[in-house]
């Protein structure tokens, strides 16, 4: 199986996702038994840890991620540190329920060069009926800086 689905026929159905907890699920991912979400091939990263209201990404932004300046473009943050955030609150939702994101938040700290390999690691903050909270850093993998930081709320559904 391919680490990324390649197209929508490798995806799960709804039958698959709602047979297991999220914690089941995600490892799954981790342990390539289901394929990831197709935005990580694009953006280049991946799914890295996985434990009970704690995930881990892991990725290098590319030249194709910059924007007209050259720098790299807002939305690579944003796009890592929302699976993170999602991700951590997927693996507290329980069989038979399902998420989406309902907003996040972005703050960058410094600007990050292309070639850096980072790690956005997100803990679940609260899990209820219908809601879940996150927050998350963005990482240097070699020299350990915060190059940003990031928080969400998803809704929780049937």
């Amino acid at each position: 199986m391919p680490r990324h689905a390649q197209s929508p026929a490798d995806l799960p159905d709804q039958a698959t996702v709602l047979s297991m907890p999220g914690l089941d699920y995600m490892r799954a991912m981790l342990e390539g038994r289901l394929p990831e979400h197709t935005i990580g091939a694009v953006m280049n990263f991946h799914l890295d840890l996985v434990a009970p209201g704690h995930v881990r990404f892991r990725g290098t932004p590319l030249f194709q991620h910059t924007n007209p300046f050259g720098a790299l473009h807002g939305g690579w943050y944003g796009t890592l540190l929302d699976s993170a955030l999602a991700g951590a609150v997927m693996t507290m939702v329980p069989q038979g329920r399902w998420y989406t994101t309902l907003e996040y938040k972005v703050n960058i700290t410094r600007a990050l060069a292309i070639g850096v390999e980072v790690v956005a690691e997100a803990h679940t903050a609260h899990c209820g009926r219908s809601t879940g909270v996150s927050t998350a850093e963005l990482r240097g993998v070699a020299d350990g800086r915060l190059y940003a930081t990031g928080s969400t709320t998803c809704i929780i559904l049937e």
